[in-house]
């Protein structure tokens, strides 16, 4: 017995040495905290707590910063936030790549989710026939009288989400597409303001034309985007084109500080493995949007019912 004891130890002691020696064994991760960014629409928001439970159910330290969502690229790349988590590409691809140019910044992998970021109506609209022609943008020539608004001067609105987000990348394109002497656009304080809007139009039974993008939690209600002409690369005004374009479908990707993956191995490693879906990503922003949950409390309520789906992320890294 202690002959097979001592061919155990030794067995394990040579297993030991060659872990280490080739880098296998793992570094715990810093006790300094990790910071996640928060922004102003509700999957973002949950995502960030979602993501800060996992973190913490490794033994990690979190804590979440309030950031402007094109200039948190530009604070992650200087290392006072940690991660980006929705970093959509129509939106943010350019101040991510331009961050990512500079150093500091790496690309942390791809959700599984697709998404598209534009104009649109809620469906019933097409189908009470307030705009006939729709989805096909040049339906907006002849209806703008059904989406006029107090604040519209009598032409038809689009309320766009906060200035932030795309600058005046709508009122370019309705100079653009001719559109300007029916349509004005308006900005929203946030995503609530959209959200409100849709309500607000369905009970008054009116026209809106409203930003709205997928995965939302708008995708089971019912959303349809209207179809401009054909995004390419260069194509609006800010990168050299006429700004006729709409926007493109784009994947979703995840940032971070180069070092983290040496700060907080493990907590990159689920970090790069999770992938979100578009139905995954619905289902946060509904628990805020439409079941009135608060984000932290939406949160936790998404991690303790989607144990299955999250668990094997942090596995990876142990």
């Amino acid at each position: 017995m202690k002959q097979v004891s001592k061919t155990i130890l030794a067995a394990v002691t040579a297993v030991c040495l060659l872990l280490s020696a080739t880098g296998v064994t793992r570094a715990a991760d810093s006790t300094s905290p990790i910071v996640i960014p928060i922004h102003n629409w509700s999957s973002q928001v949950v995502m960030a707590y979602v993501i800060g439970g996992i973190f913490e159910s490794i033994g990690n330290n979190v804590e979440y910063v309030s950031a402007d969502s094109q200039a948190v690229y530009e604070s992650i790349r200087n290392g006072d936030v940690t991660i980006s988590h929705e970093v959509w590409q129509s939106t943010f691809g350019k101040s991510f790549y331009n961050a990512m140019a500079k150093g500091g910044v790496i690309d942390a992998g791809t959700h599984e989710a697709t998404t598209l970021e534009e104009m649109g109506v809620p469906t019933w609209v097409v189908e009470k026939g307030l705009c006939p022609g729709l989805p096909n943008w040049e339906a907006l020539k002849d209806c703008h009288a059904n989406f006029t608004t107090p604040d519209s001067g009598g032409k038809g609105r689009w309320l766009e989400g906060p200035q932030s987000w795309h600058g005046d990348l709508m009122p370019e394109r309705l100079a653009a597409l001719g559109l300007s002497d029916k349509w004005v656009v308006k900005f929203a304080g946030g995503a609530d303001a959209l959200w409100a809007e849709l309500a607000s139009a369905k009970k008054e039974g009116r026209g809106t034309v409203i930003f709205n993008w997928t995965p939302n939690f708008t995708d089971a209600d019912g959303f349809t985007f209207i179809e401009f002409p054909e995004y390419f690369e260069g194509c609006r005004k800010a990168d050299g084109g006429d700004g006729k374009c709409g926007s493109p479908k784009g994947w979703l990707k995840k940032a971070a500080n180069y070092k983290f993956p040496k700060t907080h191995p493990r907590a990159y490693t689920a970090f790069s493995q999770l992938s979100f879906t578009t139905e995954q990503i619905g289902q946060m922003a509904a628990l805020v949007d439409i079941d009135k949950m608060d984000h932290k409390e939406a949160g936790t309520k998404w991690l303790a019912d989607n144990e299955n789906v999250w668990k094997p992320w942090i596995e990876a890294g142990m």
